[in-house]
């Protein structure tokens, strides 16, 4: 198997996690269960069989996903393949900073699964075509970040309203106890309602959404933190009010109650295996 992940350098890296290449994965199971996480990827698939989206229930293909798509912010879990065997190029954007790369609203991906020409146009089938000629793992990253800088353009350059919702987003990050978004839209300096319509053209949930999102990832890796579960502490922990509010989001997210996450969940965080 091989992987490699990589830092792309400024400015690209104010919003792009990483770049994720594997190929030759191996997993003991075909399906996982991925899990809402705020993140959003591009994903371009560099083998020719296509890939499938399964129902979470029956696990029947309901969408096939062939070359390149995006996966928009997540507000409920997808059944998707393992990876067992695929070989892929990931694009993984830091919360909430893909909107400049994008020409419309991230709301417009919001829990969807799209085929990356009908965001993009020829352009990320172009990229793909010369990732599957280049002769390095590091010259796919090279044009990887060259199709990222000509996609975003001067939208890369971080005005007034983009640094305010990377404020937003950082304290929603860092404080998931956030109570009053009527306080933090005052410390931006816009009404509620202009906060909230912004937050969601460039994240793609409303504040309060994305909250329970990050909520339910705290709650994530504190299981994979502590040896010794109290659910109280967990959820304490996380910001909910109480351990009702935490074992409801976390049903809602992961289609789970907790005791049943932490029988079920693997070393991957966000990825559990179902098939």
């Amino acid at each position: 198997m091989i992987f490699r992940a990589h830092k792309p350098a400024f400015p690209l890296d104010n919003f792009i996690e990483s770049l994720i290449y594997y190929d030759g994965l191996s997993t003991a199971h075909n399906l996982d269960r991925f899990l809402p996480d705020g993140n959003t990827e591009i994903i371009i698939d560099l083998a020719e069989k296509p890939q499938y989206i399964y129902d979470n229930d029956t696990f029947e293909e309901i969408q096939a996903c062939r070359y390149a798509w995006v996966s928009g912010v997540r507000s409920r879990p997808i059944t998707i393949p393992s990876g067992r065997g695929s070989r892929m190029l990931i694009i993984a954007f830091k919360k909430g900073k893909a909107f400049p790369f994008y020409p419309y609203a991230m709301s417009e991906l919001t829990d969807t699964v799209s085929g990356a020409e009908l965001v993009f146009g020829r352009a990320i089938m172009d990229l793909r075509e010369q990732l599957l000629a280049a002769q390095s793992i590091d010259r796919m990253f090279l044009l990887v970040e060259a199709f990222l800088v000509r996609q975003a353009g001067d939208a890369i350059q971080m005005d007034i309203s983009t640094r305010c919702i990377e404020y937003a987003l950082l304290n929603i990050v860092n404080k998931p106890t956030i109570r009053r978004f009527q306080q933090l839209s005052d410390q931006i300096g816009y009404s509620q309602k202009h906060f909230i319509n912004l937050f969601r053209e460039q994240v793609g949930l409303s504040p309060k959404q994305y909250l329970r999102i990050i909520r339910f990832q705290k709650a994530v890796q504190a299981i994979e933190k502590n040896e010794f579960i109290r659910w109280s502490d967990i959820a304490l922990e996380s910001g909910y009010y109480d351990q009702a509010h935490f074992i409801n989001d976390f049903k809602l997210f992961s289609g789970l109650t907790p005791n049943e996450y932490l029988k079920r969940k693997a070393a991957t965080l966000n990825y559990i295996p179902v098939d």
